[in-house]
């Protein structure tokens, strides 16, 4: 059975799509609100998933389908059992949702009024309905809704989420307490008694006498390719399927209302959305976006890509086709060295470098490649998190992880992707801290399984200098001058990552921490060591390192 009932199954006209909730109100010929037809818009107000992510471009109207999809049910009966919520990082964020609600819900004519006090903050209808408008931005923010009961749930911009933590804790409260015989309205006579059927049961305030269906648990979220949450959400949405198409996900539970183990299927798509399919947008619009300079914005925008990121940290200058090349065997004379960056219920990072001399170097293909002399080249990575997109960390020891990387970097010799073994290069600082007052510090413990650090410049500004550094090489490789940047096509978490970096809102010279920026940190740290101010020095981190 279906999460979500049809249009066709609620007895809704789709040319007329909400006339007949408020026809006691509303001339029969007024529309309020009509979706484009055939498009994604109609499509996405009619899916029967339990998750629907209406995604794309700008400019197909994604945030009036969120509120419309909500106001679908109102006035069907079930009163205060429907109540919905939208949520979105910043309380800021939720002004246009709320101009667009008073532009359409208040046109209905059905009572439906805006609550704009901070405490309330919904739109409210006198049949008992409620839309609450909330900004949620950390784990503990989920305390405020905990317990809750939204049958609606809506995630504006969901790229915003860096990680699906929160997200995932919010859609706890997507449930209904409604039943279909016990909290339908019932039909009274003048005295006040039930009325019965011929058929000798209770007839209700519906137009066949019967119960309202069950109320659908609904999950409507809009977002764009761009934002922290890029690749969690594109994991988790885009990549399982092409759009349109149905994903069921089975798994066996507790029915609390059988007693028995049973199947549940909980089902989600994906509804892309373009500029081009609303006739109702000014031209003037559509080319300010066909002006856009920077090519990754102009793919997200005008065409909802999901393989760029836009208006980002990096994205603006990286470019597949140069600064990934092919895995190549390094020549003996260039030097090799690692850098680390520690996490345990986060991800850890672990990337492998070498720095080019100038010399020429023969790719796979046969193809002559001649790097800039002093071109740090990654070689290698090990990224230590369940899945990339989900922040979550392997939570192994330093010293499991130290044996780790003592077995790849015996494996790179062994297969020649490498001369010799990689001296130590700059690790995150956090390893040296004495944790507890007795016992190893987590450096120590890798030092005993003969894996070495140097210190990392964590120093005043560096995380500011560590971009642009960055930036300055990735900028240098597109030019083919001074020393650059590059990945091997092996690694396969920093490809996927490091363009998708965005940067800090409250500082936009600096990357955003909230994200999944392990990968990002290591590089840093590996950048630094060539560029900074505590370039070429032996920063010591304790008296057990050599």
């Amino acid at each position: 059975m279906s999460l979500l009932f049809d249009l066709a199954d609620l007895k809704v006209d789709k040319s007329v799509l909400f006339e007949e909730i408020d026809h006691t109100k509303v001339e029969p010929s007024k529309v309020i609100f009509q979706p484009i037809p055939n498009s994604s818009q109609a499509f996405a107000l009619n899916t029967r998933a339990h998750y629907t992510l209406y995604h794309g471009a700008r400019g197909p109207g994604k945030t009036i389908t969120q509120i419309m999809r909500f106001r679908l049910r109102v006035g069907m009966g079930y009163g205060a059992f429907w109540r919905g919520v939208i949520f979105d990082r910043e309380y800021k964020n939720l002004s246009d949702i709320v101009a667009q609600g008073k532009r359409f819900l208040l046109a209905f004519g059905d009572g439906c009024r805006f609550l704009s006090s901070a405490s309330e903050f919904k739109f409210v209808w006198p049949t008992g309905e409620e839309l609450l408008l909330r900004h949620a931005k950390t784990l503990e923010d989920y305390e405020n809704f905990h317990g809750h009961e939204y049958p609606f749930i809506g995630f504006n911009e969901l790229t915003k989420h860096p990680t699906p933590d929160l997200h995932d804790k919010l859609l706890s409260t997507n449930r209904s307490s409604f039943d279909p015989e016990r909290d339908t309205p019932k039909a009274t006579d003048k005295t006040g008694k039930f009325v019965i059927g011929e058929d000798g049961e209770v007839k209700y305030l519906t137009a066949n006498g019967k119960p309202l269906p069950p109320i659908p648990l609904e999950v409507f979220s809009t977002t764009n390719p761009s934002g922290p949450g890029h690749n969690w959400v594109k994991r988790r949405f885009i990549n399982v399927a092409p759009d349109g198409v149905m994903v069921r996900r089975t798994q066996l539970i507790f029915n609390p209302k059988t007693r028995q183990e049973e199947p549940f299927t909980l089902t989600q798509v994906a509804i892309f959305g373009s500029y081009k399919e609303n006739p109702y947008l000014d031209p003037k619009y559509v080319a300010e976006l066909n002006s856009i300079s920077d090519p990754n914005l102009k793919a997200a925008w005008l065409q909802g890509s999901w393989d760029v990121m836009a208006g980002g940290a990096l994205d603006d200058l990286w470019n597949r086709e140069c600064h990934i090349i092919p895995r190549f065997t390094v020549p003996e004379n260039w030097p090799i060295d690692r850098a680390f960056d520690w996490g345990s219920t986060a991800p850890f990072s672990v990337g492998w470098f070498t720095v080019a001399n100038g010399e020429e170097v023969t790719l796979p293909n046969g193809a002559k490649w001649t790097p800039v002399a002093g071109s740090i080249i990654q070689i290698a990575e090990w990224y230590g998190s369940e899945e990339i997109g989900s922040n979550k960390g392997l939570k192994m020891s330093s010293g499991d992880i130290a044996k780790g990387i003592n077995k790849i970097e015996e494996a790179l010799v062994a297969y020649k992707f490498i001369h010799k073994l990689p001296s130590p290069g700059p690790a995150d600082n956090q390893i040296t801290q004495m944790l507890q007052e007795g016992v190893d510090t987590l450096a120590k413990s890798m030092s005993d399984e003969g894996v070495e650090w140097i210190a990392s410049d964590k120093s005043k500004g560096s995380r500011v200098v560590g971009l642009q550094l960055m930036r300055d090489r990735l900028d240098n490789s597109l030019k083919c001058e001074k020393s650059g940047f590059y990945v091997m096509n092996n690694c396969i978490a920093t490809i996927e990552i490091l363009p998708t970096l965005a940067r800090d809102d409250k500082n936009p010279q600096d990357v955003d921490s909230e994200q999944e920026d392990h990968i990002w940190d290591m590089i840093r740290y590996r950048i630094l060591k060539d560029g900074s101010r505590a370039a070429h020095k032996d920063l010591k981190m304790g008296y057990y390192l050599r």
